[in-house]
């Protein structure tokens, strides 16, 4: 498993990179908003996928950990191979995703496919800020305040705070 490499940038072609480390160029698939921030030449560290597929090992970086969880979770949705999942990676969160879905500015994906995205990752968002708001409640709650109490406040929180913490400080500004 290659999971990280730090290293310098060999070559960089439309959507992969050879980055060399220790005398080795592995060539990395990254999405082209991706290679366009590097220069060869210049040293710098990728989060990795190794996927297997029948005769061929390909690699796939991404410039943060948050990108490539973003990518092993479009990956796992039926019918969504690496080369999409990649292509999709670009954003900086599902939310983020799913809004440029809906208004129909994502390009070079079929219509069909979109369609399936955005109804697996409508699921997601809603679980991950589902999970935000419970940590947020028992955080409050844990503070003293009453579970209606917090809950009224929490709701009252802009759903742009993604983060546990700030939820629970927007939140503790309300009561």
């Amino acid at each position: 498993m290659i999971s990280y490499i730090k290293g310098t940038i060999r070559h960089i072609d439309n959507k992969l990179i050879t980055i060399e480390k220790s005398g080795i160029g592995f060539d990395v698939f990254l999405n082209e908003r991706d290679t366009e921030k590097l220069v060869e030449g210049k040293e710098t560290e990728v989060f990795t996928e190794l996927l297997l597929k029948d005769k061929e090992i390909e690699l796939y970086g991404f410039l943060s950990i948050e990108k490539l969880k973003l990518f092993k979770t479009l990956k796992s949705i039926s019918g969504v191979g690496p080369k999409s999942a990649l292509d999709l990676s670009f954003v900086d969160s599902l939310e983020e995703l799913k809004s440029l879905i809906e208004k129909g500015e994502i390009k070079g994906i079929g219509d069909k496919k979109l369609q399936k995205i955005l109804l697996e990752i409508t699921g997601k968002v809603k679980s991950i800020n589902n999970k935000i708001d419970n940590d947020a409640l028992s955080g409050l709650i844990s503070l003293g305040f009453k579970k209606s109490q917090a809950q009224e406040a929490l709701k009252k929180v802009s759903n742009e705070i993604k983060d546990t913490e700030q939820r629970i400080k927007e939140a503790l500004k309300l009561l």
